[in-house]
């Protein structure tokens, strides 16, 4: 360091512009950085602003020296902390006006090379952790604040990509599956880079994160699909849009985006809770009640897609509130969008970070108790349960049968509703429980007669524990790719009648059959 090796390394790139020099150049700053322990030695390196003029050098990125410079920039972010990121940061007054790590680094956030998007995202997180208020007022301040709407528009695009490949019809069954696997792998591992922000405990930093992802994401999407604003003609479809909510609030989750969605979602039937209420009574639930109202409604009709639509009558009604809002998805004669809609409504009911009045309103957990505490407030659960039990067995007994998947995951939800129901069937589904009864066990019985017979019992002990686990698991842990994988099921087998389709299909009775 004595001999200004720093110095060096900054005029030697400055009048050499070939990456053969720059590259093994930035490859020894990367690991002379890497191996620096005492603090006097990274106090002196990242002064004198030699690191700064390294890191602003107008490389000409071609071949892998983007990877060495992202490689040297990530090392650089490693050795930050209070005390030496202030040599990094350019100040006027009490405000940070440039920090070439940071503005440098973000320009390779939507690198194609994903080695490159792990780094700067690694980068990223380091300095957001150094938890420097000059730094989160400068990176949440525009213009550099873009790059957090620019995220989650990226993310926005990804899940359009997902509705037009789980739409795909030129794709095989098994193929279009892996497909829809890696697309939503690539998705959720950007949702958790997400969760790794709002995880840094910031107050500022969560707002702005949680702010973008309402604004661009999930109020576009849910606001036409619960009818509460007008399509603006580049929606998500309906399935894919419930998946995109569920595993949203799976991942990140947190008070804000549960409260805010749920929020949403009863805007109708609180609105109708409310005016009844006030006829009848005034109590602190209610005023509580009225105070969300008031802020939905303000999300409503200030978002674009609810223009021409701020005189909209909300129903008051039963029949046209089943109709309506997402109790249209819940009753839709197609299961796979049942089925999503119900999981979305789990998933809130189901979180500890919900607000205790629209964990009533949904009406799931603890169902009882909630009924007595405020009777001004309806149960949306609660209220159509023994409708929504019937639209379950429907699809159970149904005359062909739906898919052997649609099958399963109704079964699922049946199952949970009936134990946090407390109570036995109407006789009417009592009917229908009893006839899908009898069908799953004519198809098992036709299995007797197939040619993997004598591997029942094999699988059947197999294959309980799993069954079971299965069953029992909550909303929260519960994948929701199966979303996406319900209209799948409903299409040809690809023609296939091997022995391995034999065999499959008896595996799936067995376990259908439990």
């Amino acid at each position: 360091m004595e001999y200004q090796v720093l110095a060096e390394f900054v005029r030697v790139l400055k009048i050499s512009k070939n990456s053969r020099i720059e590259a093994p150049l930035l490859q020894y700053l990367s690991i002379m950085i890497q191996n620096m322990n005492s603090d006097h030695s990274i106090y002196y390196c990242f002064s004198n602003d030699y690191i700064n003029n390294i890191i602003g050098h107008k490389f000409e990125f071609g071949g892998d020296l983007a990877l060495y410079y992202v490689s040297f920039l990530r090392a650089v972010s490693n050795k930050l902390n209070k005390d030496t990121v202030c040599l990094l940061l350019k100040v006027y007054g009490d405000s940070v006006v440039s920090f070439p790590l940071y503005n440098e680094a973000l320009k390779f956030a939507h690198h194609g090379e994903k080695m490159i998007q792990t780094a700067i995202r690694a980068l990223t997180l380091s300095i957001y952790n150094v938890s420097d208020d000059m730094i989160y007022q400068y990176i949440t301040t525009p213009p550099v604040s873009k790059y957090f709407s620019d995220l989650v528009s990226s993310l926005s695009n990804q899940f359009f990509h997902l509705d037009a490949l789980v739409h795909a019809t030129e794709m095989r069954t098994n193929q279009k599956r892996k497909e829809l696997l890696l697309e939503t792998d690539k998705i959720v591992d950007d949702l958790y880079y997400f969760n790794d922000m709002l995880g840094v405990g910031q107050s500022r930093l969560s707002t702005v994160v949680i702010e973008n992802l309402l604004r661009i994401l999930i109020f576009p999407i849910l606001l036409p699909l619960l009818q509460l604003g007008q399509s603006n003609g580049s929606n998500l479809s309906a399935v894919t849009s419930f998946y995109t909510v569920s595993c949203l609030l799976q991942v990140i989750g947190g008070k804000g985006m549960f409260n805010s969605v749920a929020g949403v979602i009863l805007y109708p039937y609180m609105t109708s809770s409310v005016r009844d209420a006030i006829e009848r009574d005034s109590t602190e639930s209610i005023n509580h009640a009225k105070s969300i109202l008031s802020e939905m409604g303000k999300v409503v009709l200030s978002s674009p897609e609810t223009e021409g639509a701020e005189n909209s009558s909300l129903p008051r009604d039963t029949a046209s509130n089943k109709r309506s809002g997402i109790l249209a998805h819940v009753f839709s004669d197609n299961p796979s969008l049942s089925l999503a809609s119900l999981f979305l409504l789990f998933i809130l009911a189901e979180a500890k970070d919900l607000h205790p009045l629209l964990a009533q309103m949904i009406g799931l957990n603890g169902m009882q108790n909630m009924i007595a505490v405020d009777g001004n407030i309806g149960n949306l659960l609660v209220k159509y349960m023994d409708q929504i039990l019937n639209a379950l067995l429907k699809v159970l007994a149904s005359q062909p049968p739906f898919s052997i998947l649609i099958q399963w995951h109704t079964g699922w939800f049946l199952r949970k509703l009936l134990i946090l129901q407390g109570k036995g069937l109407g006789d009417h589904n009592f009917k229908l429980l009893n006839s899908s009864y009898q069908q799953s066990r004519e198809c098992l019985q036709k299995e007797l007669d197939g040619c993997w017979f004598d591997h029942i019992p094999e699988v059947l002990r197999n294959e309980w524990p799993n069954c079971k686990a299965a069953l029992e698991e909550s909303s929260q842990c519960k994948d929701p790719f199966f979303v996406l994988e319900l209209d799948d099921s409903q299409q040809a087998t690809d023609g296939d009648a091997t022995s391995y389709f034999a065999w499959k299909t008896m595996v799936e009775t067995v376990k259908t059959s439990q």
